[in-house]
């Protein structure tokens, strides 16, 4: 599983969703499930970019540019992901934030 961080040299918002979709695009048919670093914000309540990475990836699932998706902290609260969890659970069970309900990370589904 490839890991791309969006917000180590914390970018503006709309930098970040350029470059998930940029990596969406970029990732087509390469890899079944990749792991994007967004970071969960400073002020510890959920940061900017979290959010707009969860509102595209909706935007991109009901769009059928991708199969799924997986907040990290939906598996410590499903938060409605069972039946994604479930399905996609063997992409993703030996990532090491897979126990640890990373809030700052997203699981795509390819």
């Amino acid at each position: 599983m490839k890991t791309f961080d969006i917000k180590s040299d914390m970018p503006f918002t709309d930098e970040a969703g350029k470059r998930l979709s940029d990596i969406i695009r970029g990732n087509r048919k390469k890899e079944k499930v990749i792991k994007i670093i967004h970071g969960y914000g400073s002020s510890g309540v959920g940061g900017k970019i979290k959010v707009t990475v969860h509102k595209s990836l909706k935007k991109k699932l009901s769009n059928h540019e991708i199969k799924a998706y997986i907040p990290g902290e939906s598996l410590r609260s499903m938060m409605g992901f069972v039946d994604v969890i479930q399905k996609y659970k063997h992409l993703i069970k030996n990532d090491s934030d897979y126990k640890k309900c990373n809030d700052g990370i997203t699981y795509i589904i390819f």
